[in-house]
Parts: structure tokens; sequence; C-alpha cells
């Protein structure tokens, strides 16, 4: 097996070459495995399922200790896969407080912060695009 990542690799069932590919991906990539699902309103608004996550999201966690919770994202770890909630803490034994990491399968983006130029064209750029229901109809 290669010991490099590449982007040409289609796909395997075998879960170690699955494992392998994420822990390889360099940070461009890393960025789509850090999304989260659009919440009802914004699926219609923007004719998407999902959409990487980053700094100033509002969020809701759907799974976990902190189901039902509400925050903003603070942090969003590529290295490990993880976001951090500011609304999501808990308290050490010399009883600072720090956040928990949260897996980004188990959020729902309430609100995207569309004040970066970038980002905001991806958005436009996606919904200007038909999605596959459309394609399917015509």
């Amino acid at each position: 097996m290669k010991n490099t990542w590449s982007n040409k690799w289609k796909g395997s069932l075998q879960p170690r070459k699955q494992r392998k590919y994420r822990s390889n991906a360099p940070l461009h990539v890393r960025r789509r495995f850090v999304s989260a699902t659009l919440s009802d309103e914004l699926r219609k608004k923007f004719s998407r399922r999902s959409f990487p996550l980053r700094k100033g999201d509002e969020v809701e966690i759907m799974r976990g200790k902190f189901r039902g919770t509400k925050g903003t994202v603070e942090k969003a770890d590529l290295k490990n896969s993880k976001v951090y909630i500011d609304s999501a803490k808990r308290k050490k034994v010399n009883g600072s407080e720090i956040m928990v990491p949260i897996d980004p399968s188990n959020l729902r983006i309430l609100d995207i912060k569309t004040e970066d130029k970038t980002r905001a064209e991806a958005i436009r750029k996606d919904k200007a695009e038909p999605s596959r229901a459309e394609l399917r109809s015509a």
C-alpha cells in the first residue's frame, strides 16, 4: 500500500484504507471533513445538504451530553476533525473550564457567517448550480 496521499483515490471498502486516506489528507481536503448538515431553512435557501464549518457559525448540538445546546463555533480543529463550541464546556478538577471537542457530524448549522467574501461567493456559486432534484425533474 502506498505511503503518500493521493487525490486520485476512488475509495475502498477496507476501513484501514479509509482511515489512512483521512489521516494522510492535506489541510485543504480535511476542511471538507469538518462539515455539518444545514437546518431545513438553510437547505432550501442554499439548495445543498451540508457545508464546511468555520469560526463564527451558529450551530445546534444534536447528539451527546450537550444535545439541544446552541452556540457559536469558536475553533475548528482540522488535524483532529473536531469543533469547539462556546456553550459546550466542562469543569476541570482545578476549577477551570475548557471547551469540549465535538464531532461535526453531531452538529446542525443554524446560521452561516458570510462576511468573508470567498465564503459568500462559494454559497452563491452553489446556489446558481441546479440541484440534483431539479436535474431529475427536467
